[in-house]
């Protein structure tokens, strides 16, 4: 009889949220680590939680947004387990509107947000007040979205794996042998393996790199300004980020940061002369649907795969989890239809 009921393959937020899953359920655990915890994209430093505009409602939309409502108990429930923090906290967004135009089609949103949110959460536009903690807008106003929540990276994995460990669930660090059901959550390797055992290219990398700033505005939203997150965490620095590189020539940080930090003092100019304390880089997994890639492995029976988290693999994690436990533990299967490995290799063979 197996000793374990459940092996994770890979350290980064899908593994360890989903054997954080499966451990709740009465499952015995096994993660496996072969580099480090948050070795790839997960042990970045943004953090953003942030949803899609609201309009196009779409399957991936509907998913993230009962993942970011989920994310307050879920990630409550890690640190009462832990008795580690997370840095999660819902402080909302502010992004700020060029034009009229842009105010326009920002207004046409709240109505969108209000019957698509489930009156959770808001998006509306409000005027600017030049606050410090406020990014600078050409058109004097601002969108406020009240769903966005923040969360640090690495204190989020710390204290996912305090709680597997203080459940009882083994934490491997380097090779161990696979028991019972196994799910692959190994990043951009795992993109790889895929699609040379399907012969398709089912994924690739992205680099991205971000920096962290010594400057305490803990209590403040997050920022959006002109694709860039500005966010601030609990430990009293600003994370700021982050790139999205398809062709790099070193896998390491590089002047490119430079260019966000100057680009965030722009949009903030309270920044202006806080120190940096951190530069970070990693490869995120992108899957060829843009969306997570989930679902039994096919061919391999016991094997599933949960990958390509992206730019909102955290955000995503609380419901990914849920339904990966359901699909390994109990069979059921409520995987939305873009989001399916079979489905992505089927629409990419044809393709060829």
């Amino acid at each position: 009889m197996a000793s374990v009921d459940v092996t994770v393959r890979g350290g980064g937020i899908f593994g360890l949220s989903i054997a954080w899953a499966c451990l709740r359920r009465g499952a015995k655990v096994r993660v496996i680590e072969t580099v480090a915890l948050g070795a790839g994209s997960s042990g970045g430093l943004v953090g953003a939680l942030s949803p899609h505009v609201p309009e196009a409602w779409n399957a991936k939309k509907a998913f993230q947004l009962e993942s970011l409502l989920m994310a307050a108990d879920w990630w409550a429930g890690i640190e009462a387990a832990s008795r580690l923090p997370s840095g999660y906290a819902r402080l909302g967004r502010l992004q700020p509107l060029p034009d009229d135009r842009a105010v326009e089609a920002a207004r046409r949103r709240e109505g969108e947000a209000a019957r698509l949110w489930l009156g959770r959460a808001v998006w509306r536009v409000i005027p600017a007040t030049g606050a410090d903690w406020e990014p600078q807008a050409a058109s004097g106003w601002l969108v406020e979205d009240t769903l966005s929540a923040r969360l640090s990276p690495r204190m989020g994995l710390a204290a996912l794996v305090a709680a597997l460990r203080e459940g009882g669930a083994e934490v491997v660090l380097g090779e161990a042998e696979a028991e019972g059901a196994v799910v692959h959550s190994t990043g951009i390797a795992g993109l790889n393996d895929l699609s040379q055992a399907f012969d398709v290219p089912l994924g690739s990398g992205v680099k991205g790199q971000a920096l962290a700033l010594r400057f305490d505005a803990r209590d403040q939203p997050q920022l959006f300004v002109d694709s860039l997150h500005i966010v601030p965490h609990a430990d009293g620095t600003v994370a700021i980020g982050s790139t999205s590189e398809t062709t790099w020539d070193r896998d390491g940080p590089d002047a490119q940061l430079d260019a966000l930090l100057a680009k965030a003092v722009a949009a903030v100019p309270a920044l202006s002369g806080a120190e940096v304390v951190a530069r970070w880089a990693g490869i995120r997994p992108k899957a060829a649907s843009r969306a997570p890639l989930l679902g039994a492995w096919l061919g391999r029976a016991g094997h599933f795969v949960a990958n390509g988290g992206f730019k909102i693999g955290f955000g995503m994690a609380p419901k990914v989890a849920e339904v990966m436990a359901d699909l390994v533990l109990d069979g059921r299967d409520g995987i939305p239809p873009d989001f399916r490995l079979d489905a992505l290799v089927q629409k990419t063979t044809a393709r060829r």
